[in-house]
C-alpha cells in the first residue's frame, strides 16, 4: 500500500423503508467520520434496496447535501443482497456495513478497520463477548440470539460469539472472495458470512461493542428467526466452503 495514500473504506447503510430515521441516522454518522475518521478516505453509500416510502428520494437529497455520500438502489429487496452489491461495486481497500439505527456505537468502527489493518480478514462487532455492553434488548430476542449463537457453535464448531450484529467489515479481496458462495439476500448473509470464512480460515477479529436496541426495528424476530435456521440447515448440507470458486 502506498505510504502517499490513505487506506480507503466504504461504509455500506442498507435501507428499507427508513424515510423516518435516515436523514438524523446519516448527518451523525457523517459527523463522526469528518470528525474521527481522518486517516481514512471514506464514502457512505446508502443501499435501498426497494423501499415503497419517501426513503429514496430523501437518500438523494441527502447525496446531494453531504460530502462522500453516494446512492444505490436496488429493485428487490433484500439487507444481504444490499450489502454483497454495494460491496462488489466498491474499489476500496476496506469495505463495511452498519445498520441504520445505529444500535451499534459508531466509535467501534475505528478499531474494526485498525484489526484489517493488522491483518485480519475480517472484523465484526459482538454483543456476547467480554467487554460487550447490550441496552435495552427484550427477553424474547435476548433468549433467541443467545440460542441461535449456542447452535451455530454447535453445528459447525466455528469460534465466533456474534453472527448478527449489524457491524462488519472486511478487505476487499476477501469480500470478492467470498461473496460468490453466499446465497442468502436477506438477514441470515451475516451468519453465512462468518461461517464460510471460518471454516475458509480466515482470520476474523471480534470488537466488544456497545449496543442499544432500536424499539422501532422493523425486524420481525420470529420469521427471522425461521429463516436463520433454514439457512443453517442448508450450510450443513451444502458446505459452500469445500466448492472451487474461480
Amino acid at each position: 500500500m502506498s505510504m502517499e495514500r490513505k487506506p480507503s473504506v466504504t461504509i455500506v447503510v442498507p435501507v428499507y423503508n427508513e424515510a423516518q430515521e435516515l436523514a438524523e441516522r446519516i448527518e451523525t454518522l457523517v459527523s463522526f467520520l469528518d470528525r474521527e475518521l481522518t486517516g481514512y478516505a471514506w464514502e457512505v453509500v446508502i443501499a435501498d434496496n426497494a423501499s415503497t416510502d419517501e426513503t429514496l428520494p430523501l437518500a438523494y437529497r441527502l447525496s446531494h447535501r453531504l460530502t462522500h455520500v453516494r446512492v444505490l438502489h436496488l429493485d428487490k429487496k433484500g439487507r444481504g443482497l444490499a450489502v454483497k452489491t454495494a460491496w462488489m461495486r466498491s474499489s476500496k481497500d476496506y469495505l463495511a456495513y452498519m445498520d441504520v439505527d445505529l444500535s451499534t456505537d459508531v466509535k467501534h468502527l475505528l478499531p474494526l478497520l485498525s484489526a484489517l489493518q493488522r491483518g485480519y480478514d475480517i472484523a465484526v462487532g459482538t454483543r456476547n463477548a467480554w467487554g460487550s455492553r447490550v441496552y435495552g434488548r427484550s427477553l424474547l430476542r435476548t433468549i433467541t440470539s443467545k440460542g441461535y449463537i449456542l447452535l451455530v457453535k454447535l453445528l459447525f464448531w466455528v469460534k465466533f460469539t456474534d453472527a448478527q450484529c449489524g457491524f462488519k467489515a472486511v478487505r476487499r479481496s476477501v469480500a470478492h472472495a467470498i461473496l460468490p458462495r453466499i446465497k442468502d439476500n436477506g438477514w441470515f448473509f451475516d451468519s453465512e458470512l462468518l461461517i464460510i470464512a471460518e471454516k475458509l480460515g480466515l482470520r476474523i477479529y471480534e470488537e466488544p461493542v456497545r449496543w442499544i436496541d432500536n424499539p422501532g426495528s422493523t425486524v420481525r424476530v420470529m420469521r427471522t428467526a425461521q429463516g436463520d435456521v433454514e439457512g443453517l440447515l442448508r450450510l450443513l448440507w451444502t458446505k459452500p466452503w469445500k466448492t472451487h470458486h474461480p
